[in-house]
């Protein structure tokens, strides 16, 4: 698909997450696409394994020097598209005056629940940014089931809020191949990799370890990530005498995860609604893991249709982990489908070349008047 359109992409700085859906556009568009960074890329973010994209020929750093900010600017101001994510508004001021075609992209406004609207600062940031131009050609791209909800709430946004999320790097194999590295050992390996932070609850895969040990099934889990919570987990593992069924590893880069991922059956993602996204769901989805997931975080909703390509639970029910991933260690039948679908899911819909061609769509169906031809998947509504 090609299309003569320029469309520029401003968010903080350039992510892994972020690079497929920007090479995916310069396929469809060459130089007419460009992505601005307004900062450089955290130092905390470097150490985990991300990669460093302070030299990208489709990018601009507008904070490297006044040269930078102003072809910024002038790409703010003269692109026919803008998508602007957590960059500063003042970017898109001028462009949304002048009524011109401007997508936000945001994850969910409310993580800390919606009394925070109670707050004036709050009250006045959300009226600025997403209520006060809502008449204007300004639409959303939903980083998260639970952004358009949101919008709603706040009255923004009246039916121009679209699907969208995270399409990073999933480098598919041939689904037979993945299979086979799942194939080794007696016991079901189960895989949780992120940060030990507060709202990832690593907590939680110890707590599943102790019910399944007890219910006497075989298995392993591999919780794989650095953080501040990490030494305490270990320390708590190494209390309950369950060394022999969690192993700690990492940190790996993010090609090294996609291959951890690949030779684990079960992937357990257990945040509460601090997951914004969550790309490690697109990520142990396609490497046909048989996930168990939080029915909060921001993707769970988008990417999982429950008992066909993965399981939600519930994490307010104290049980509901257990008894999702216990099914799924007693049926190995259940586990490859789950696993495959979950393939097949990323393979023909959620990815970045997917998303590319439906954005470039979308753009066509709005400058046009069109209905929007997608019922589901990324550029749909939501």
């Amino acid at each position: 698909m090609k299309s003569n359109i320029t469309v520029t992409f401003f968010s903080n700085y350039l992510l892994h997450h972020q690079t497929p859906f920007c090479e995916a556009m310069i396929k469809r568009i060459g130089a007419n696409f460009r992505f601005v960074a307004t900062e450089p890329t955290p130092e905390f973010r470097l150490k985990i394994g991300y990669h460093d994209f302070s030299d990208v020929s489709y990018v601009v750093y507008s904070y490297k020097n006044d040269d930078e900010h102003k072809k910024a600017l002038k790409l703010a101001t003269e692109s026919d598209v803008v998508i602007i994510g957590s960059a500063p508004d003042y970017f898109i001021e001028e462009r949304v005056r002048q009524n011109k075609l401007t997508f936000r992209y945001s994850e969910r406004f409310f993580k800390e629940g919606k009394i925070r609207l109670l707050d004036p600062r709050v009250f006045m940031y959300h009226y600025k940014q997403d209520f006060k131009y809502r008449s204007k050609n300004l639409y959303m791209l939903c980083a998260s089931a639970y952004t358009a909800p949101d919008c709603r709430f706040i009255l923004s946004y009246p039916e121009k809020t679209y699907k969208w999320g995270y399409f990073p790097e999933t480098a598919l194999l041939p689904y037979d191949q993945i299979a086979k590295q799942k194939q080794s050992g007696d016991k079901v390996k189960i895989l949780w990799a992120s940060r030990f932070i507060k709202y990832k609850h690593p907590e939680d895969a110890i707590n599943l370890a102790i019910k399944l040990k007890a219910a006497g099934l075989d298995f392993q889990i591999e919780m794989l990530g650095i953080g501040e919570l990490r030494q305490k987990c270990e320390d708590t593992v190494r209390e309950k005498g369950l060394n022999d069924v969690i192993s700690f590893t990492g940190p790996f880069s993010p090609k090294e995860v996609l291959e951890r991922m690949r030779s684990a059956d079960i992937f357990l993602f257990t945040s509460d609604k601090g997951e914004g996204w969550g790309a490690v769901l697109n990520e142990s989805m396609s490497n046909a893991c048989a996930v168990v997931a939080n029915r909060e975080i921001g993707s769970v909703p988008y990417l999982i249709e429950n008992g066909k390509n993965g399981l939600i639970y519930d994490r307010k029910d104290k049980n509901s982990l257990y008894q999702c991933v216990k099914k799924l260690v007693e049926n190995e039948p259940l586990r490859k489908t789950l696993g495959k679908n979950a393939y097949d899911t990323i393979k023909t819909v959620w990815n970045a070349e997917t998303a590319a061609d439906r954005l470039i769509t979308l753009i066509d169906c709005i400058n046009n008047g069109t209905p929007v031809p997608f019922t589901s998947g990324p550029c749909s509504k939501d």
